[in-house]
Protein backbone atom coordinates (compact mmCIF):
# COMPACT_ATOMS: atom_id res chain seq x y z
CA UNK A 1 0.00 0.00 0.00
CA UNK A 2 1.19 3.48 -0.76
CA UNK A 3 0.26 6.64 1.07
CA UNK A 4 -3.46 7.38 1.24
CA UNK A 5 -5.10 10.62 2.36
CA UNK A 6 -7.55 10.34 5.25
CA UNK A 7 -8.23 14.08 5.28
CA UNK A 8 -6.65 17.12 3.71
CA UNK A 9 -4.02 17.15 6.48
CA UNK A 10 -3.67 13.51 7.57
CA UNK A 11 -2.43 10.55 5.55
CA UNK A 12 -2.04 6.84 6.18
CA UNK A 13 1.27 5.35 5.07
CA UNK A 14 3.43 2.29 5.70
CA UNK A 15 5.85 2.44 8.62
CA UNK A 16 9.41 3.23 7.47
CA UNK A 17 12.81 2.43 8.90
CA UNK A 18 13.46 6.12 9.54
CA UNK A 19 10.36 6.60 11.73
CA UNK A 20 12.01 5.88 15.11
CA UNK A 21 12.50 9.49 16.20
CA UNK A 22 9.02 10.57 15.10
CA UNK A 23 7.49 7.58 16.91
CA UNK A 24 9.39 8.34 20.11
CA UNK A 25 8.09 11.90 19.94
CA UNK A 26 4.52 10.70 19.32
CA UNK A 27 4.62 8.25 22.23
CA UNK A 28 6.07 10.89 24.57
CA UNK A 29 3.43 13.41 23.49
CA UNK A 30 0.63 10.85 24.01
CA UNK A 31 1.98 8.98 27.03
CA UNK A 32 -0.79 9.96 29.47
CA UNK A 33 -3.44 9.47 26.77
CA UNK A 34 -2.28 5.92 25.93
CA UNK A 35 -1.23 4.55 29.34
CA UNK A 36 -4.74 3.40 30.43
CA UNK A 37 -5.12 1.31 27.24
CA UNK A 38 -1.68 -0.24 26.80
CA UNK A 39 0.74 -2.57 28.59
CA UNK A 40 3.09 -0.99 31.12
CA UNK A 41 6.02 0.54 29.28
CA UNK A 42 9.61 0.55 30.47
CA UNK A 43 11.03 4.11 30.40
CA UNK A 44 13.35 2.94 27.61
CA UNK A 45 10.30 2.44 25.36
CA UNK A 46 10.05 6.22 24.93
CA UNK A 47 13.60 6.63 23.60
CA UNK A 48 14.58 7.09 19.97
CA UNK A 49 16.89 4.06 20.18
CA UNK A 50 14.08 1.81 21.40
CA UNK A 51 11.65 3.04 18.77
CA UNK A 52 14.28 2.61 16.05
CA UNK A 53 14.84 -1.01 17.16
CA UNK A 54 11.09 -1.69 17.28
CA UNK A 55 10.67 -0.09 13.87
CA UNK A 56 13.37 -2.33 12.37
CA UNK A 57 11.57 -5.38 13.77
CA UNK A 58 8.15 -4.16 12.57
CA UNK A 59 9.39 -3.39 9.05
CA UNK A 60 10.98 -6.86 8.87
CA UNK A 61 7.66 -8.40 9.99
CA UNK A 62 5.91 -6.41 7.28
CA UNK A 63 8.42 -7.63 4.68
CA UNK A 64 7.83 -11.28 5.72
CA UNK A 65 4.06 -10.89 5.43
CA UNK A 66 3.57 -11.52 9.15
CA UNK A 67 2.12 -8.07 9.86
CA UNK A 68 1.12 -4.77 8.28
CA UNK A 69 2.37 -1.66 10.03
CA UNK A 70 1.10 1.82 9.19
CA UNK A 71 1.33 5.27 10.69
CA UNK A 72 -0.95 8.26 10.47
CA UNK A 73 1.05 11.36 9.62
CA UNK A 74 0.04 15.02 9.57
CA UNK A 75 1.02 17.74 7.10
CA UNK A 76 4.11 18.54 9.21
CA UNK A 77 5.22 14.87 8.87
CA UNK A 78 4.50 14.32 12.55
CA UNK A 79 3.30 10.81 13.42
CA UNK A 80 -0.14 11.12 15.00
CA UNK A 81 -1.21 7.48 15.16
CA UNK A 82 -0.48 3.82 14.47
CA UNK A 83 -2.51 1.10 12.81
CA UNK A 84 -1.30 -2.49 12.89
CA UNK A 85 -2.59 -5.73 11.40
CA UNK A 86 -0.62 -8.39 13.26
CA UNK A 87 -0.45 -12.10 13.93
CA UNK A 88 -1.43 -12.90 10.35
CA UNK A 89 -2.33 -16.58 10.20
CA UNK A 90 -2.64 -18.35 6.86
CA UNK A 91 -3.93 -21.83 6.10
CA UNK A 92 -7.55 -22.54 6.96
CA UNK A 93 -7.75 -19.55 9.35
CA UNK A 94 -6.75 -16.59 7.07
CA UNK A 95 -7.11 -14.16 9.96
CA UNK A 96 -5.28 -11.37 11.79
CA UNK A 97 -5.57 -8.97 14.73
CA UNK A 98 -6.05 -5.22 14.43
CA UNK A 99 -4.70 -2.64 16.87
CA UNK A 100 -4.42 1.13 16.71
CA UNK A 101 -4.05 4.39 18.57
CA UNK A 102 -4.57 8.03 17.66
CA UNK A 103 -3.07 11.26 18.99
CA UNK A 104 -5.14 12.71 21.83
CA UNK A 105 -5.68 15.93 19.87
CA UNK A 106 -7.29 14.11 16.93
CA UNK A 107 -9.79 11.71 18.47
CA UNK A 108 -13.48 11.98 17.63
CA UNK A 109 -12.99 13.07 14.01
CA UNK A 110 -13.50 9.74 12.24
CA UNK A 111 -9.84 9.41 11.25
CA UNK A 112 -9.29 6.00 12.77
CA UNK A 113 -12.59 4.69 11.46
CA UNK A 114 -11.45 5.57 7.92
CA UNK A 115 -8.02 4.05 8.55
CA UNK A 116 -9.46 0.78 9.91
CA UNK A 117 -11.81 0.52 6.91
CA UNK A 118 -8.83 0.93 4.57
CA UNK A 119 -6.88 -1.71 6.50
CA UNK A 120 -9.81 -4.13 6.23
CA UNK A 121 -10.11 -3.55 2.48
CA UNK A 122 -6.36 -4.06 2.07
CA UNK A 123 -6.46 -7.24 4.17
CA UNK A 124 -9.28 -8.60 2.01
CA UNK A 125 -8.21 -7.42 -1.45
CA UNK A 126 -4.41 -7.58 -1.25
CA UNK A 127 -3.80 -10.29 1.33
CA UNK A 128 -6.86 -12.47 0.80
CA UNK A 129 -7.63 -12.59 4.52
CA UNK A 130 -11.06 -13.81 5.59
CA UNK A 131 -11.36 -12.27 9.06
CA UNK A 132 -9.98 -9.50 11.28
CA UNK A 133 -10.30 -9.45 15.06
CA UNK A 134 -9.81 -6.71 17.65
CA UNK A 135 -10.27 -6.41 21.40
CA UNK A 136 -11.03 -3.39 23.57
CA UNK A 137 -11.30 -2.76 27.27
CA UNK A 138 -14.99 -2.71 28.24
CA UNK A 139 -14.81 1.00 29.13
CA UNK A 140 -13.07 1.99 25.87
CA UNK A 141 -16.26 3.04 24.14
CA UNK A 142 -14.40 5.27 21.69
CA UNK A 143 -12.45 2.33 20.28
CA UNK A 144 -15.60 0.20 20.21
CA UNK A 145 -17.34 2.90 18.17
CA UNK A 146 -14.41 2.97 15.71
CA UNK A 147 -14.68 -0.78 15.19
CA UNK A 148 -18.46 -0.77 14.83
CA UNK A 149 -18.38 2.09 12.30
CA UNK A 150 -15.67 0.19 10.39
CA UNK A 151 -17.96 -2.82 10.00
CA UNK A 152 -16.85 -4.95 12.95
CA UNK A 153 -19.33 -6.76 15.19
CA UNK A 154 -19.08 -7.79 18.82
CA UNK A 155 -18.70 -11.52 19.11
CA UNK A 156 -17.41 -12.24 22.57
CA UNK A 157 -16.01 -11.32 25.93
CA UNK A 158 -12.60 -12.50 27.14
CA UNK A 159 -11.99 -12.39 30.90
CA UNK A 160 -8.48 -11.34 31.98
CA UNK A 161 -7.43 -11.33 28.31
CA UNK A 162 -4.43 -8.97 28.22
CA UNK A 163 -2.14 -7.37 30.78
CA UNK A 164 -2.97 -3.68 30.41
CA UNK A 165 -1.62 -0.92 32.69
CA UNK A 166 -0.17 -3.61 34.94
CA UNK A 167 -3.34 -5.67 35.43
CA UNK A 168 -4.98 -8.58 33.64
CA UNK A 169 -7.98 -6.93 32.01
CA UNK A 170 -11.18 -8.19 30.44
CA UNK A 171 -11.75 -7.37 26.78
CA UNK A 172 -14.75 -7.11 24.49
CA UNK A 173 -13.96 -8.96 21.25
CA UNK A 174 -14.88 -7.75 17.78
CA UNK A 175 -14.54 -9.30 14.35
CA UNK A 176 -15.12 -8.38 10.76
CA UNK A 177 -15.71 -11.14 8.26
CA UNK A 178 -14.14 -9.92 5.02
CA UNK A 179 -15.68 -12.46 2.62
CA UNK A 180 -19.34 -13.41 2.65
Amino acid sequence: MTELPLTEDIRLRPLRLGDGAALASAYIRNRAHLEPWEPLRDPDFYTVASQQAQTRYAVAEHSRGAALRWVLEDADERIVGRLNVTDIVRGAFQSANVGYWLDAELTGRGLMTRAVRIAAEHARDQLGLHRLQAGTLPENTGSQAVLERAGFERFGFAPRYLRIAGQWRDHVLFQRILHD
